[in-house]
């Protein structure tokens, strides 16, 4: 997929912006998942998400390709919620539920289990979102970038602009 991103971006810069959709398809699941765990509303992320893709497109140009543009787009999302969490003053909160009445962050697929399996599951669950609720919110985002991102440690550095050893 890096090569693929990297095609793409090279043929937006070339003159044919209409392939920057591809990036975009590729890449707004993960973008709207982060965001919303971030900020703890769809419609928010939905537009911080937006406007993420938007400052990627215009900073094409200024995208080196030292890192995979995942990476570096979701340096963009994650600046983007931290900003906003920053100024409304609220803490971030892992969602429950999403719109669909499923949790984004159960632990395993439901599919097989008992119902006393499953109950016990969401109960485990609640106490894991609670535990990661208390943590200060640098630590909430390396976790969630980690656990529900898949991103590895260097990463995680770039996205959070900090050491690698400290992520």
């Amino acid at each position: 997929m890096v090569d693929n991103d990297l095609q793409i971006i090279n043929e937006v810069r070339a003159g044919n912006p209409r392939r920057y959709a591809l990036l975009v398809d590729r890449h707004k699941d993960r973008a709207m998942s982060l965001a919303v765990r971030l900020v703890g509303n769809r419609e928010e992320a939905e537009e911080l998400v937006q406007d993420a893709f938007v400052r990627a497109f215009n900073g094409l140009g200024q995208f080196r390709g030292d890192a995979r543009f995942s990476t570096w787009f979701y340096r963009i999302v994650y600046n983007l919620c931290m900003t906003r969490v920053s100024r409304r003053g609220w803490k971030l909160e892992l969602l429950e539920d999403d719109d669909r009445g499923k949790s984004d962050n159960r632990l395993v697929d439901h599919e097989a289990i008992s119902v006393f399996e499953r109950m016990e599951e969401e109960e485990l669950q609640k106490v894991v979102n609670a535990e990661i609720d208390r943590l200060p919110e640098r630590f909430k985002s390396v976790v969630l970038l980690f656990y529900v991102q898949e991103m590895s440690y260097e990463e995680i550095a770039v996205v959070i602009d900090s050491p690698v050893g400290t992520v």
